[in-house]
């Protein structure tokens, strides 16, 4: 030890431990879980696991990739009746940070709404921006 642990603890240093006479020792794991619920930093472990959390880039269609994308979403509305199923890949943009993730669905189209430019598949609503990849499902 060096000396200024004996200039300010000297007189305290080598005393024996107290063991109470009354209350036994508390095991190590009772002893553990007393400072379980302490968090020096609140919020910290969610921070850390949101940094670790990967998100995928999306990447722009080039023009040939969004006509084909277009004339699959234009025969599929004229042929609404007798298209049973659909895949479609698409894009959900991460609302916590930049980047997103891919969702493959395959489903019956409920409606395709122009206007908003929507698709409704099994009450999913998916932007046809947000397309990268359709097709109809033979059966």
């Amino acid at each position: 030890m060096d000396n200024d642990s004996y200039k300010y603890y000297g007189d305290i240093i080598n005393m024996p431990r107290r063991v109470s006479n009354i209350h036994a020792p508390m095991n190590i794991l009772n002893r553990a879980a007393q400072f379980a619920p302490f968090s020096a930093l609140p919020g910290h472990n969610d921070a850390v696991k949101e940094t670790e959390r990967l998100t995928e880039t999306y990447l722009s269609l080039d023009d040939e990739e969004k006509e084909r994308i277009n004339n699959i979403l234009q025969n599929i509305l004229y042929n609404i009746n007798t298209v049973n199923q659909v895949y479609v890949k698409y894009f959900i943009e991460d609302e916590k940070k930049s980047g997103g993730r891919f969702v493959k669905v395959t489903g019956c189209i409920k409606k395709i709404d122009t206007y908003n430019r929507l698709i409704i598949i099994d009450n999913i609503k998916i932007h046809i921006d947000d397309i990268v990849d359709i097709s109809i499902v033979e059966e």
